[in-house]
């Protein structure tokens, strides 16, 4: 396997990790609830939320280049979390919520997009749909950053 294979794999597992953390533990209460608010107070929220979750992410991605070996080029690891804060922003300010009864119009960007690719039957049926679908979106991008991370080499 080659050194950027492994700097990959590395990345992901600790940015997907950190996600985790920041998004369910890290973020406080009162960011959850208004990050979706129309507004100077949902932007402040949402930024908030996004600075605690990409140091986060940066303090996992730096403890594991030390404990690890990684040897990564910062100046591109600063490169992925940078995407990985952007589309999380973007996300989380789509309209931030998604329906708890699976019977009402789709509330985010994301929900109401996989609406038009023709996924509606199981958003529908699954109450979850509209969460998974969010993190389905922060992953891809979360693969993405881990991607540029390994691509910058080591140092």
């Amino acid at each position: 396997m080659s050194v950027r294979a492994v700097r990959f794999s590395a990345a992901y597992a600790v940015l997907t990790a950190a996600h985790e953390v920041a998004d369910h533990l890290v973020q406080v209460d009162r960011d959850a609830v208004a990050k979706g608010y129309h507004g100077a107070e949902g932007r402040v929220a949402c930024a908030r939320h996004v600075a605690s979750y990409t140091l986060t992410q940066a303090l996992a991605l730096a403890a594991a280049d030390r404990g690890l070996g990684l040897r990564l080029n910062w100046h591109w690891a600063a490169a992925g979390l940078a995407v990985s804060a952007v589309t999380h922003y973007a996300a989380d300010r789509s309209g931030g919520r998604w329906a708890e009864d699976p019977a009402t119009q789709p509330t985010t960007r994301l929900v109401r997009a996989a609406h038009r690719a023709g996924k509606g039957g199981w958003l529908t049926r699954d109450p979850q749909a509209g969460y998974r679908i969010d993190q389905a979106w922060h992953k891809g991008w979360i693969a993405i950053a881990a991607g540029i991370v390994a691509a910058g080499g080591g140092r």
